[in-house]
């Protein structure tokens, strides 16, 4: 067992990530290393589902592990899970992370090791981060302590501050093949080939929502809702039509998620500052706690729908791929094979370039919903052109 088992199809990454482990064992002072093979900052970039956070916990794991990344002692489970004091994960539920956030992980990371390791930072949304916030973090890459490695995550180079990116090491992911993704739903999670070859095959890569489509059956039935949707846009009405039934999908599956979660957060925040013991409420502080929650959790839902919408806009783009494939001569590398008849019928009644100008408007709106467009008015004008 190691801690790059997780790596899927990432064999290029786990072999420079454990010759800058080697380095480490060399000498502990960065600066002076000997070789190039470790710097203390480093950006991983990579499709959606290529693994980028999974692969920086990795190196972290590798980092402090005593043999190098076994993925079984204790300082490997918790850098994992979250427990390692000398591990941070920064994770964003929100749409940005903001300064605030920023200059307290600094004041924490200026400490030295608690362990007599290294002090790594995973921040696994570094494309969130504001203006100011990136600045912040600037100072402290230029600056690094002897001890401290700082590992980012982001889609691609440019969603970094051209000036921080300079700084890092660049490391670039790639996303797994589907047989590669097949392959390992069924040795580690048990999924039946034929579920293992749909939803690696329908989630064009992305291990974790191919294992998230294979075990649940409601999650599989809302994507067949989606998938059919281009094939009701038979004018402007079928076209608002189809854009509320999207955003109302997307809404549900957002509030399904956080409903109970948010009232599990409130209860446990309550209890903490004094709810329901005898003869008193809650401390002082604990309602405004309290405001602040229902505030981040109303921050944390608007980013869930926005991404529930990002990834029905990159399943119809799958259809619309299809249709580019058959309409060019090509059947055997369809996404959405259940759709092949239905495919096809769409192809010879549709001209090529209007495939492609679909295409391209997809995009177009994903952009705008991550610029925190309005949901329902950037799907209702996608879905127009989409109509015609």
């Amino acid at each position: 067992m190691s801690v790059y088992d997780n790596l899927v199809g990432q064999e290029h990454a786990v072999e420079i990530i454990k010759s800058a482990v080697a380095a480490t064992r060399s000498g502990a002072d960065l600066s002076q290393a000997s070789t190039q093979q470790m710097t203390h900052a480093w950006v991983f970039t990579g499709p959606p589902g290529s693994g980028r956070s999974t692969a920086a916990v990795a190196f972290a794991q590798a980092l402090i592990c005593p043999t190098d990344g076994c993925g079984t002692c204790n300082q490997c489970n918790s850098a994992a899970s979250g427990g390692h004091p000398d591990v941070e994960v920064i994770k964003t539920e929100g749409l940005s992370i903001k300064i605030d956030e920023v200059r307290e992980l600094l004041t924490r990371v200026a400490w030295a090791p608690s362990m007599g390791g290294w002090r790594v930072v995973v921040m696994e949304d570094a494309d969130r981060l504001t203006e100011s916030a990136a600045n912040a973090l600037l100072k402290a890459i230029e600056e690094p302590g002897n001890r401290t490695v700082w590992l980012l995550c982001a889609p691609t180079l440019h969603d970094v501050l051209p000036t921080i990116r300079s700084r890092c090491r660049h490391l670039q992911l790639v996303t797994p093949s589907t047989a590669a993704v097949a392959q390992v739903l069924q040795t580690r999670d048990g999924i039946s080939p034929q579920m293992a070859d749909f939803a690696a095959r329908v989630s064009q890569g992305h291990i974790g929502r191919a294992r998230y489509l294979a075990r649940n059956e409601s999650v599989r039935n809302t994507r067949n809702t989606i998938m059919k949707l281009p094939l009701t846009l038979k004018g402007i009405s079928s076209a608002f039509v189809a854009a509320q039934t999207l955003v109302d999908l997307a809404t549900e599956q957002a509030n399904q998620v956080a409903e109970e979660r948010n009232q599990s957060e409130i209860d446990d925040l309550s209890l903490a500052y004094g709810k329901g013991a005898t003869g008193r409420g809650m401390a002082t502080g604990g309602s405004k706690a309290i405001k602040d929650l229902e505030k981040e959790q109303k921050t944390r839902s608007t980013r869930m729908v926005r991404d529930g919408l990002d990834a029905a806009l990159l399943d119809i783009a799958t259809f619309y791929r299809d249709v580019m494939m058959v309409q060019a001569g090509s059947f055997e590398a369809l996404i959405n094979k259940e759709l092949e008849e239905e495919i096809k019928t769409y192809a010879q009644t549709h001209k090529a370039f209007a495939t492609i100008n679909k295409i391209d408007a997809i995009m177009s709106a994903r952009t705008n919903l991550g610029h925190n467009a309005a949901p329902l008015l950037t799907i209702e004008s996608l879905m127009c052109t989409l109509a015609r």
